[in-house]
């Protein structure tokens, strides 16, 4: 009789932990639709993913090798929505095609600070020790004397030209900013109430850190991941319109601007279209990080 009551007394605890999640969630999503510039921002990426998952179907030209050498340099207008480039390739099929290699900066380069940062971040600042203090903090603050985008650039011209190696190079660049985030969350978070109370009846570390502590982290490193998703693909667009980054005939944003700047002064459309690309997906991912901040943390709206 005993345990049925354990057993009754343990499922309802279940079940009003549940509501509350689900009520916490209810709550988190009413507040970002609220936020009108979220909305916006989410629209953005919206049209960006369907631009990259539909890229066939919306292009009307192949972005590399149909070139119409009657159209070269042609205006926008007619079967070319966008103008021609000096190979006379389609402007608005590379627009659309250059969306695959934008989301693919986007979410290569954090995956990989993702992968590597945060397992970092949480060791460090659950055990600290000289290890934290001495070696791999030291190494971290070295790493952020230089801003992520000097970090990348640097890091790309090591490991040679190429869209892998400059995705790479990036997800380096945002290491240290992802390590010391998460440090600083677990340092805040292992000390609480309920991870003591974990602790007290016998979870292990690994537990404690994984169900415990990473959970209670993530609403920080939701927001941070769309931040530096903004920067990986200004970071890709720089490195490509160095000549690090994507190749010339890639259909990348930063690529187009690099082979537009001789036809500034006489095709300008060829830098407008990709620059406000950029500049509109770098908004979208803004605006998506401001207003999960916003949602997640009630205190911002008051």
């Amino acid at each position: 009789m005993g345990e049925l009551f354990v057993d009754g007394e343990t499922a309802a605890s279940d079940t009003q932990a549940q509501v509350r999640r689900v009520s916490l969630a209810g709550s988190i999503l009413r507040r970002f639709r609220k936020n009108h510039q979220a909305m916006l921002g989410l629209l953005i990426i919206a049209v960006l993913i369907a631009a990259a998952l539909l890229a066939d179907v919306i292009a009307p030209f192949d972005p590399v090798f149909a070139q119409d050498y009657e159209a070269i340099l042609k205006d926008p207008g007619g079967k070319h929505l966008l103008g021609t480039d000096d190979l006379g390739r389609d402007t608005f099929s590379r627009l659309v095609y250059g969306a695959r290699l934008t989301m693919l900066a986007a979410v290569i380069p954090v995956t990989i600070a993702l992968l590597v940062g945060v397992p970092i971040g949480l060791f460090t600042g659950y055990v600290g020790g000289a290890l934290d203090h001495w070696v791999i903090m030291r190494l971290v603050d070295a790493l952020q004397a230089f801003p992520s985008l000097i970090l990348a650039l640097a890091m790309a011209a090591v490991l040679g030209g190429g869209f892998t190696n400059a995705m790479i190079a990036i997800g380096i660049g945002f290491l240290p900013a992802f390590i010391r985030i998460t440090r600083a969350q677990t340092l805040a978070v292992k000390n609480l109430e309920y991870v003591q109370a974990a602790r007290s009846i016998g979870a292990t570390e690994r537990r404690i850190t994984l169900f415990h502590i990473f959970p209670n982290i993530t609403a920080t490193l939701l927001v941070q991941t769309t931040l530096a998703m903004a920067t990986a693909i200004i970071a890709e667009a720089g490195l490509s319109y160095i000549g690090l980054g994507a190749s010339p005939e890639q259909p990348s944003w930063g690529s187009m601007l690099r082979n537009a700047q001789s036809y500034l002064n006489t095709q300008p459309w060829l830098v407008v279209w990709p620059g406000l690309a950029i500049s509109a997906v770098v908004l979208g991912f803004n605006l998506l990080g401001d207003g999960l901040r916003q949602a997640l943390d009630p205190k911002a709206n008051k």
